[in-house]
């Protein structure tokens, strides 16, 4: 008897996959009558359906939604290997907040601080030069940098600024003109060819990277990589011609490639520093603009 029964079964199961496997017709998007007949057996027997067929679309969904997510780590992957200086100074940088707040030790600071004169007083008689060489008074000198250079005391950047020509932009050559700048862009942060220059009345327009592609030689892939965390009130320092240019920041905000506005003159002496955001990405611009506030040599 038990033989019996599962020859049927078996022989049930057989006609089950022959309807269902050969019947219906490739991208049919109705039942057929056949298909019919295999649902029927369905409700009847569902004992012998393999657990994949008594549902075919509910198979389908779950190997969407498993291709789906596969599909998603293999991107999440990618893109942690492609930024992963930026994402590790992200991460650093919050690290570094939610222990201590800002650097407030950082040396950076003392830069743009204002700096009080030292007393001068008369120094007393000796009467050996061993006695006067501990006289000696601290002198307060500074050395500017030959070459122009930014410095952000907030998120600790002290690099040098590239001048591009401004031939290719004169010439109207986009082409020659976005080469030279991302070639000018591996030695630092770059001068927007055709603004202002520190000194000058207008708008001084700065741009680096916030990140780049992991092979490129240049040093400075992710030089404004936490750039987005500069506030209101920041002071930012621009040393040009031996000359230090102290800045304030005003503003901060996020505008697409098409608006030009950022690059255009302006009647007060500003600084406006760009770079792209989100992380990874050239979707929007992250304009922080800053105002002249003292110039010292």
């Amino acid at each position: 008897m038990i033989e019996c029964a599962e020859l049927k079964t078996n022989t049930r199961m057989s006609q089950v996959d022959h309807i269902y496997t050969n019947l219906r017709p490739l991208g049919g998007d109705g039942f057929t009558k056949p298909e019919v007949a295999v649902m029927k057996l369905m409700q009847a027997y569902p004992e012998v359906m393999p657990k994949n067929r008594r549902n075919p679309m509910g198979g389908k969904v779950s190997e969407y939604i498993h291709q789906a997510v596969v599909t998603i780590l293999i991107f999440a992957v990618f893109f942690v290997v492609m930024n992963w200086g930026a994402i590790t100074q992200n991460v650093s940088w919050e690290v570094l907040k939610a222990t201590n707040g800002t650097d407030k030790a950082n040396p950076l600071y003392a830069l743009v601080e204002e700096k009080r004169p030292m007393a001068q007083e008369p120094l007393s008689l000796v009467k050996t030069s061993k006695q006067a060489n501990t006289q000696m008074p601290s002198l307060q000198l500074e050395v500017a940098p030959p070459d122009t250079r930014l410095i952000i005391p907030r998120i600790n950047r002290n690099v040098p600024v590239i001048n591009v020509t401004t031939e290719s932009l004169i010439k109207k050559d986009w082409s020659k003109l976005e080469t030279q700048m991302q070639e000018a862009l591996r030695s630092g942060v770059i001068h927007y060819p055709g603004t202002a220059r520190p000194g000058q009345q207008g708008n001084v327009v700065i741009t680096g990277h916030s990140s780049y592609f992991p092979w490129d030689p240049g040093r400075f892939k992710d030089v404004f990589a936490v750039l987005h965390d500069l506030q209101e009130g920041d002071k930012m320092l621009l040393y040009f011609n031996q000359q230090q240019y102290i800045y304030e920041v005003t503003s901060i905000k996020k505008v697409w490639p098409s608006e030009l506005e950022v690059l255009k003159p302006s009647t007060e002496n500003k600084l406006t520093l760009i770079t792209c955001t989100p992380l990874g990405t050239n979707l929007k611009r992250l304009v922080v603009e800053a105002k002249l506030i003292k110039i010292q040599s």
